[in-house]
């Protein structure tokens, strides 16, 4: 039984020629090495410079932190933060989380569950919780992954 697949996966390629055909030669994560034809290559890869929302949320789910090359103001990036739990005693009051059904609000002595989302740091270097992509933002193929603080991306 045959089956169709989506693939999203880190690579690192070089553009290389075998046999006289123009390709990429491919190093996987680890380690495993393959070589493809330049028109399949590029029509499953995109640049970690260009990519498209799908994978930018791949980049998030490996912990990256990405932005939009369109995005006007310096410095701003998206990254997923994980989920937590904390004491129901240290919720600000409405505090949007999880907690038992059968409760009206946290009570103490219970944990809170939050849940992973995705952070903004903004242009004035503040961070907005729980960001959310614009229908131009989702559509974009100009998602790239940016620098941390140690400089690897």
């Amino acid at each position: 039984m045959t089956q169709d697949y989506y693939g999203t996966k880190r690579i690192t390629a070089y553009k290389q020629e075998k046999d006289g055909k123009a390709g990429y030669g491919v190093i996987y994560a680890d380690g495993y090495q393959s070589w493809s034809p330049a028109d399949v290559f590029e029509a499953a890869h995109q640049p970690i410079t260009a990519m498209s929302f799908g994978h930018a949320l791949q980049a998030l789910k490996e912990g990256h932190r990405v932005a939009r090359a369109g995005w006007n103001g310096k410095g701003m990036w998206i990254a997923l933060t994980t989920g937590s739990s904390f004491p129901a005693d240290m919720a600000k009051p409405g505090h949007a989380a999880k907690h038992r059904a059968d409760e009206m609000e946290p009570q103490v002595g219970h944990d809170i569950t939050l849940l992973p989302h995705i952070d903004m740091r903004a242009a004035d270097g503040s961070m907005v919780v729980g960001w959310l992509a614009s229908q131009t933002d989702m559509l974009a193929d100009d998602w790239m992954m940016v620098a941390t603080t140690e400089g690897t991306v």
